[in-house]
């Protein structure tokens, strides 16, 4: 019995010290932010994708899962993306922005500014370790459910998708 206790007490402990490691959203901040902001600066990739109003890069691995007006449903193994774009908003355009922010509360809410083009990170808790997060140029974005774990590496390649769109 003695045995049985000490071991359950370990497995307890084992469970807190492993769950207690995994970085909170606002610890990763600065990481996600920096990924973001280095690809925003980025000249864009060669386009290798196009629908009948606009051309876009996707990473390896990326593939289009279906397509309406104005959005491009992505995939990347377990992760669904979704490609909005207004082709009547410049690359410096605040208004895909603007409308996304008044959509909810975000615990991350970073802009990037540049000569060609107006960036933007927008992150909120969707359910424990689970984060909505949108990146966006102008009036094009990107919107996705992650793990905190991997938001730095996904918002990197949103943002290199997300630069690369051009309207025909």
């Amino acid at each position: 019995m003695r045995k049985l206790a000490i071991g359950s007490l370990l497995l307890l402990l084992s469970i807190l010290v492993i769950s207690g490691c995994s970085a909170s959203l606002i610890e990763e901040e600065g990481t996600i932010t920096e990924a973001v902001k280095e690809a925003f600066q980025k000249s864009p990739e060669k386009t290798n994708n196009e629908n009948e109003v606009i051309a876009f890069y996707l990473p390896q691995g990326y593939e289009i899962e279906d397509e309406s007006d104005n959005n491009v449903i992505l995939n990347n193994g377990n992760n669904t993306f979704i490609l909005f774009y207004n082709q009547h908003e410049a690359s410096d355009s605040k208004v895909v922005y603007d409308s996304t922010l008044n959509q909810g509360d975000y615990e991350i809410n970073e802009t990037f500014e540049k000569e060609d083009g107006f960036g933007f990170l927008l992150i909120k808790e969707a359910e424990e370790k689970l984060n909505e997060m949108t990146v966006g140029i102008g009036g094009v974005k990107l919107t996705t459910q992650a793990k905190t774990s991997e938001l730095s590496e996904t918002a990197s390649s949103m943002m290199e998708i997300a630069q690369s769109v051009t309207v025909k």
